[in-house]
């Protein structure tokens, strides 16, 4: 973490977090138990298991009680073995071959085989089964086995992007039969994987608790310890309230966390008892998106115009009291695929471009100080999260000043996604993980995702095209070349107003050894293999 100043404003937060400190420490101050490793986060998931959920609370424990096939580097660049030690690429791009490592068992004990990848594979891609994210596994032909140690993976299609989605936690590896004889209590009342650890309690809303897997030795030598686990335990401890977590991790109650608030940080790094992490490489973006088919934001110097008006920076530091970087790109320009030659000028905070291109556009000002053309007030609609409040009152404060207004609709997050679909917002709030640049385009700029994911309702054939010859590329350098180039066409037509780019911070006490945290997926704790007590 670079170094951070105080911020004004959030006196009573730290107050308030001190005094829930001092009763957290006079409530519960002992010691916890040697050999655990007590993780505090703010919520649970549905279910623990992968082809069901699309949870981050989920991903968080099914990194550390299964396995996927490969898995990516610090840097998320490049694939790393995992339950495969290697694999082979046809010259065609549709047959991958994955030649699995010997030895390796799931917590009951029973070897793992090549027949665990075909039924996980096919429960998850099961017609109108109730999975999510297939997508993420490509246009499957079929999945085989000649032998226990070998897959083929077959598609009808080249995806360019396939390993690297087979590291998130979609494609854990299960165990097919346990998962066909529990039914819906599958990840809900057992988990038989073959992580580093192994599911042995859940309390719903209160805790999970995961013990050593003996014997475990098959981890990715690329990111550190290849096992077995230097704990004996890990649990997940839900503590809801942000306050609350905060002052039990400076109470010794938990040892780590990266739910903590953003206001807390400022405190921590003034607490020799805390130490904050954060993963090499990580990629989260806060956006607002502009619905090209409005009327005003049909106008492409309109859309310019809102994004100069925006100062993404003071959103960063009032809100996020510095914990996130401001930025001017749709995706970050760490990650694989991103073209460094896009011009990212039409996405600073410039308020006097804003009105050299309102008036370009035909905008004159009222006596108000407001923007008008032939009658009409520059009135936009904004639609986000009631959780990100001070974001958007940010947003209007910096339109109003330009002389836009800004109509401003919160919505929780049960009602926002059925009011997006009545299709009458111009600006939308929102933020996303990816792992690349091909990742992020995919997510959410194909004509055929319209009217969701494409909320900005961006139908374009150089789009199209772009996207289907990186995603069919069938070597490193076609795909970067299509993806580059479609990053570049979509920024110039200015489709969103970057925002922020968010990094999980790793808080951790005294009792642990520091370590690297995981990027993948945002789950910062990753496997759990470079957990270590001191």
């Amino acid at each position: 973490m670079t170094d951070q100043r105080p911020f004004p404003g959030i006196a009573f937060r730290l107050a308030g977090f001190a005094s829930a400190a001092a009763i957290a420490c006079a409530s519960a101050a002992a010691a916890q138990d040697a050999g655990t490793v007590t993780i505090g986060r703010t919520s649970d998931a549905d279910r623990y298991d992968p082809q069901r959920s699309s949870a981050l609370a989920a991903a968080e424990v099914l990194y550390m009680i299964g396995d996927t096939l490969v898995t990516l580097s610090s840097d998320l660049k490049t694939v790393e073995p995992a339950l495969a030690e290697s694999w082979d690429i046809s010259e065609d791009g549709l047959t991958y071959t994955f030649h699995l490592k010997d030895g390796v068992t799931f917590c009951d004990g029973r070897a793992f085989t090549a027949q665990d990848v075909v039924g996980s594979m096919e429960r998850w891609l099961t017609p109108d089964g109730p999975y999510v994210s297939t997508w993420k596994a490509g246009i499957v032909d079929s999945v085989t086995t000649p032998d226990d140690l070998t897959v083929v993976y077959k598609l009808k299609a080249p995806s360019s992007g396939l390993l690297y989605q087979m590291a998130q936690f979609n494609f854990i590896i299960i165990d097919p039969e346990q998962a066909e004889s529990l039914g819906d209590d599958f990840g809900v009342t057992a988990f038989n994987g073959t992580g580093p650890f192994c599911f042995e309690s859940w309390n719903p809303n209160d805790s999970v608790v995961l013990s050593a897997h003996e014997g475990y030795s098959w981890g990715s030598p690329a990111l550190g310890n290849t096992g077995p686990a230097k704990v004996d335990k890990v649990v997940w401890k839900i503590v809801p309230e942000e306050a609350t977590l905060a002052a039990s991790l400076q109470a010794g109650e938990i040892d780590a966390s990266y739910s903590l608030p953003a206001w807390s940080i400022a405190q921590f790094e003034a607490d020799p008892s805390v130490t904050l992490l954060q993963p090499e490489a990580a990629f989260r973006t806060h956006y607002l998106g502009m619905k090209v088919t409005r009327d005003f934001m049909k106008d492409i110097r309109v859309r310019e115009a809102v994004s100069h008006a925006i100062d993404q920076s003071a959103i960063a530091d009032a809100i996020f009291f510095g914990t996130v970087e401001p930025t001017e790109s749709y995706y970050a320009e760490e990650a694989l695929d991103y073209d460094p030659s896009i011009d990212t000028t039409p996405f600073a905070y410039d308020p006097a471009k804003t009105e050299t291109l309102l008036t370009e556009a035909g905008f004159t000002k009222g006596d108000d100080g407001f923007w008008q053309k032939d009658g009409t007030p520059l009135t936009l609609t904004y639609y986000g999260f009631n959780t990100s409040r001070e974001q958007a009152e940010t947003v209007q404060g910096d339109l109003r000043k330009a002389g836009i207004n800004l109509n401003v609709e919160l919505y929780d997050s049960t009602a926002i996604w059925a009011k997006l679909r009545e299709q009458t917002y111009d600006l939308y709030q929102m933020d996303y993980p990816y792992l690349n640049a091909g990742d992020a385009l995919n997510l959410y700029f194909a004509s055929s995702s319209v009217p969701s994911p494409n909320r900005m309702m961006w139908e374009d054939e150089e789009t199209d095209r772009l996207l289907e010859a990186g995603n069919s590329a069938v070597n490193a350098d076609a795909r970067a070349e299509a993806f580059m180039a479609l990053g570049k066409h979509l920024h110039e037509a200015i489709l969103w107003k970057p925002l922020l780019l968010e990094k999980p911070t790793v808080a951790i006490g005294p009792r642990l050894v520091p370590f690297e945290p995981a990027g993948i997926s945002g789950a910062a704790f990753g496997t759990g293999l470079n957990l270590e007590l001191q």
